[in-house]
């Protein structure tokens, strides 16, 4: 039972004549008694809280920063109308501010046996699973005077996406495909390795492309024509270790790895090649192989919403044997993971001969802006204290990735904004390159 606002301002009005006519225990024993009859009959006319049925519908995934409905449907089996204040709880994480979490708080009026929806508006902040915590409705009586209260647990659970911010980049990404293809004209073909077609010579082609026995078949010069390869294996790779946890900017490291894959993997699909995820620190993490181009992007959104970072450091002998398990030879390896000097060198180049013995290997990084911003600083005694100590730490980059690129492998370093479009493009570098 719960008293209302109401109940203590006639409280208050009902001592005042006492206080002024009638002191004593008779007097109080008289407003008090009416008082705490008015309750009870207030009370007992109110609904009945347990023999609520409730009922959810509404989307069961959102995509982070939009907005969701979830419906919930409430049935008064009893025979008194139903006055109640209803809460819909869920995770704080499921909005933005504490201000938008008076959409779970709603009032109603339903007559005996109606039914009735209530529609709460999530805008979940994290990616992840949200699930809904508990309904606890309060029943009032005809006179507001005092309420019935329980709880009611009524499952559903919100998928929170990722954003896939980067696909704004992929109509150019797959006009640039398409002119590498040599399906629009263009002044430069690009140069592959798989043979596509017999055409006439004009100054200008490399001899080389030169097809004798079309030319001795016809009167006219032929030379080949060549697309990029197709059907090759992009298996990409996300460190999901504690470097993954880090903050650059307003997202994590890991999320702006994952804006990334889906911009590579929408890219690499159109482009006729298979892709792969593996997500690996200690262990496989998750794990999406040979899906279909339709369900590609479908299966891995679902697969990435509730990874998260874990807090321990990254098994480089581990994720070598994961990724040489599920690589075919001659694969494209992306290893979304970080530059820093101490987990690259320990970790990363003692095992990686044995990735780019077998495939050819892209290190993808997240740069942070904020130290290229803290390097040109200058004007006070701790803003060149803070310039020396970014150029420091980005000239341990520079070193990292020279390392890399030693022993045969592509780098990306870019920052959040810049890592999937800049994929993107390394991987068509790649491909017009002959090099998939």
């Amino acid at each position: 039972m719960t008293l209302t606002g109401r109940t203590a301002l006639l409280a208050a009005i009902g001592a005042l004549p006492i206080g002024l006519f009638a002191p004593g225990p008779p007097g109080l024993l008289a407003v008090g008694g009416v008082l705490v009859l008015a309750i009870l009959c207030d009370l007992a006319l109110a609904a009945p809280v347990r023999k609520l049925h409730f009922t959810r519908s509404g989307d069961t995934s959102v995509r982070l920063g939009d907005a969701v409905d979830v419906n919930l449907t409430i049935t008064n089996p009893s025979g008194r109308t139903l006055r109640a204040a209803v809460r819909d709880a869920w995770p704080p994480s499921s909005w933005r501010s504490t201000g938008e979490q008076s959409a779970a708080r709603h009032r109603l009026t339903l007559a005996a046996g109606e039914r009735g929806r209530v529609v709460t508006r999530l805008q979940p902040t994290r990616r992840g699973d949200r699930q809904a915590a508990r309904i606890t409705v309060r029943s009032y009586g005809p006179l507001g005077l005092a309420a019935r209260q329980g709880n009611h647990h009524v499952p559903w659970t919100v998928r929170v996406l990722p954003p896939f911010e980067s696909r704004k980049h992929l109509p150019s990404r797959l006009a640039r495909l398409r002119e590498l293809d040599g399906r629009t004209s263009v002044l430069t073909r690009g140069q592959g390795t798989e043979f596509d077609s017999l055409r006439e010579y004009v100054p200008g082609d490399d001899v080389r492309s030169i097809d004798w026995r079309a030319t001795a078949r016809q009167s006219a010069v032929a030379v080949r024509t060549w697309r990029p390869e197709r059907d090759r294996q992009i298996l990409v790779v996300l460190d999901t270790g504690r470097t993954s946890a880090g903050r650059v900017g307003d997202v994590p490291r890991l999320d702006a790895a994952m804006d990334a894959t889906l911009l590579l993997a929408a890219l690499a699909s159109r482009a006729g090649d298979r892709v792969d995820l593996l997500a690996y620190d200690r262990r496989v993490r998750v794990r999406v192989h040979r899906q279909n181009t339709a369900d590609l992007l479908p299966t891995l959104v679902h697969a990435l919403s509730t990874l998260e970072p874990e807090l321990v450091e990254t098994d480089a002998r581990g994720l070598t044997a994961a990724v040489l398990q599920q690589a075919a030879p001659g694969a494209l390896i992306v290893l979304l993971t970080t530059l820093d000097t101490a987990p690259v060198e320990e970790g990363l180049l003692p095992v990686l001969p044995q990735l780019t013995r077998r495939h050819t290997v892209l290190v993808a990084a997240v740069a942070d802006p904020r130290v290229e911003e803290m390097e040109q600083s200058r004007g006070t005694v701790d803003a060149v204290f803070e310039a020396a100590a970014a150029s420091q730490t980005q000239a341990q980059r520079r070193r990292t990735a020279e390392q890399l690129k030693r022993r045969g492998v592509t780098v990306v370093d870019a920052s959040p904004s810049r890592l999937a479009p800049a994929l993107a493009d390394t991987y068509l570098a790649l491909k017009a390159a002959g090099r998939l």
